[in-house]
């Protein structure tokens, strides 16, 4: 029998074994991805190896990846830029984002969103940009519509490499905009100012982008 759950919160427990029956695997094939790592390594009590819900949840999106069509080596390169991840904690920072919505999700709804563009290098660039953070494994994603956004672009058929490149600059100008607009109010203000100027700053944003894209997108003579 598993090692069962006694208090709230307690994750349960699970042999070799019981852990292959779980996930629906052979022993066999337990063995064989944590000898590539793809699990990690089991709590060791004396000579019997502890398993958890951890792992058996690591299975549970190798086995669903494959039916995908992702090869094993991709899958152990994922898990790798997974593990690397900075965890949600530090990538909420002081708190989550006072507008944006922070979504849940595991490494299979990833792949759903964005098919053959979940590779290692996409993943890692996601959370050096703070996108993507982890949580056991869940991964946490900043914002629903940067999320969203991000999707159709790529079913426009932009490469999910350039989205997150151009995101990146984009990351920088809006940076630098608001500290434009934080130190305009700063200078002429008070500081229960600042939290006054956010509806405002966005709308000079979102008008000027606008009137850019007119420009650009308008037939020329």
């Amino acid at each position: 029998m598993a090692n069962q759950a006694t208090e709230p919160g307690e994750k349960r427990e699970y042999r070799m074994e019981e852990l292959a029956e779980a996930a629906g695997i052979t022993v066999r094939t337990v063995r064989f991805y944590r000898e590539r790592g793809l699990i990690r390594p089991p709590r060791r009590e004396g000579r019997i190896a502890w398993y958890d819900d951890t792992h058996l949840a690591r299975l549970q999106t190798i086995a669903q990846l494959l039916e995908r069509g992702h090869t094993l080596n991709g899958i152990a390169e994922l898990s790798e830029a997974f593990d690397r991840g900075r965890d949600v904690a530090e990538l909420l920072g002081l708190g989550e984002p006072t507008e944006e919505i922070p979504v849940r999700l595991t490494a299979t709804e990833l792949a759903d969103h964005f098919a053959d563009d979940v590779t290692p290098e996409n993943l890692q660039a996601a959370l050096d940009l703070g996108y993507l953070g982890t949580d056991g494994e869940e991964i946490v994603h900043i914002s629903r519509r940067l999320l969203d956004v991000s999707a159709a672009l790529v079913r426009e058929g932009i490469p999910l490499a350039e989205v997150l490149a151009a995101a990146k600059t984009v990351r920088e100008h809006a940076n630098a905009l608001a500290t434009l607009f934080h130190d305009l109010v700063l200078a002429h203000g008070t500081d229960t100012d600042v939290q006054r100027l956010r509806p405002l700053a966005k709308s000079v944003v979102e008008a000027e982008l606008s009137m850019a894209l007119d420009r650009r997108l308008s037939p020329r003579d």
